[in-house]
C-alpha cells in the first residue's frame, strides 16, 4: 500500500455555504455536480469533494492503495472495519469507507486503471 493521501471529502450540513467558505479561503476552482452546492474543488495535487446534508460535518481523508480487495482484507485483519467498496467511478476510481479499531474514520481509494 502506498498510503499517499489521494483525495479529501468535505461533508457539510450546507454544501453551498462550505463551497463559498473554502473557495473564498483557498481560491480553489469549484466543479459543480447536478446537486446544488455539491461537487469538487480542484487543488493542484488532488480533488477535494464536497457534499451536503451530512449529519456529522467533517473532512475525510482517503489513502491511495494499489489493490482494494487486499487492502480491505488487511484493514479487517488489523481490527478495523470496512464497508463494501463502491463501484468504480469514471475518472475517480474505487473507494471504500473504513475505520480503525478505535472508530477513527478514513477511506481507501484505488485509482482507475490507465
Amino acid at each position: 500500500m502506498s498510503g499517499s493521501v489521494s483525495y479529501l471529502e468535505i461533508g457539510a450540513a450546507d454544501a453551498a455555504a462550505s463551497q463559498r467558505f473554502f473557495g473564498g479561503l483557498f481560491g480553489w476552482p469549484f466543479h459543480p455536480t447536478q446537486v446544488p452546492g455539491e461537487g469538487w474543488f480542484q487543488h493542484a495535487a488532488m480533488r477535494i469533494g464536497l457534499h451536503g446534508a451530512d449529519p456529522v460535518p467533517g473532512i475525510l481523508v482517503f489513502f491511495q492503495v494499489a489493490d482494494m480487495a487486499l487492502s480491505v482484507t488487511r484493514v479487517v485483519e488489523l481490527g478495523g472495519t470496512a464497508e463494501a467498496s463502491g463501484p468504480a467511478e469514471e475518472g475517480f476510481g474505487t473507494f471504500c469507507l473504513c475505520a480503525d479499531p478505535q472508530g477513527v474514520p478514513f477511506g481507501l481509494r484505488q485509482l482507475p486503471a490507465t
